[in-house]
């Protein structure tokens, strides 16, 4: 009976346990609401010449099914300004519901990030009510260095030059294959011309001898009417 009292314990204190090793895990991304046109900011102080890859999606919050979902209407507007050098804005880009954005820190600093919601969003109590106006906007952010490339991008690009190879490699073989073409042909035109010559050489031979032929016939044939007529 013992035995059976201290095993309750003792599952709930691994599980305590548990619960806050995953609770002390990195998390990867986040987010936050932005209520109407209102811009979102936040500040990310990063060190020179770092890379920030920033992947983001907008979804807005639908009354009629009590959840959000992306919506097509709405656009986002990301602004990342310098803030040790005078509000300088590095990135002023115009996004839709999903996408991405990349800059590169010029120098070490505070950066000013924020995002400003517009189209359906923003105008959410114009559709009857159907729409709240607020959106839930998931961020996540690959800080590193700038001659590191995310691993999705490297993976990409290594794709990419994959197929450009591929491409080259046809490409060769298409042309070692036309100048095999054109050395087979002039191989032929050559022996072309060489059997027309030979067939013309031959032609004129044949003309000589039958000429030659002729003209003994001839002379033979007047020899012996004039023969004839003697005797």
């Amino acid at each position: 009976m013992a035995r059976l009292r201290t095993q309750p314990a003792s599952i709930s204190w691994l599980l305590t346990i548990l619960t806050a090793s995953l609770l002390a895990l990195p998390v990867q991304s986040l987010y936050f609401f932005i209520d109407g046109a209102a811009p979102k900011c936040f500040f990310e102080e990063l060190p020179k010449d770092t890379l920030v890859v920033g992947h983001y999606q907008a979804e807005e919050f639908l009354h009629e099914k009590s959840k959000y979902e992306n919506h097509d209407a709405i656009n986002i507007f990301i602004s990342v300004d310098e803030v040790f050098d005078n509000d300088h804005r590095v990135v002023s880009q115009n996004g839709m519901s999903k996408g991405r954005f990349t800059f590169s820190a010029a120098d070490s600093g505070d950066h000013k990030i924020c995002f400003t919601s517009s189209g359906a969003a923003a105008g959410g109590w114009l559709n009857g009510g159907a729409t709240s106006g607020i959106i839930k906007l998931t961020l996540d952010l690959a800080i590193g260095e700038t001659s590191s490339i995310d691993s999705s991008d490297k993976n990409k690009i290594q794709d990419i030059v994959s197929k450009v190879k591929d491409l080259n490699g046809r490409l060769q073989d298409i042309r070692r294959e036309q100048v095999w073409q054109r050395e087979r042909e002039a191989e032929f035109r050559d022996q072309s011309e060489t059997t027309n010559a030979r067939v013309v050489r031959w032609t004129l031979v044949q003309l000589a001898v039958l000429g030659i032929t002729c003209a003994w016939q001839l002379s033979h044939l007047r020899a012996f009417f004039i023969k004839q007529k003697l005797t």
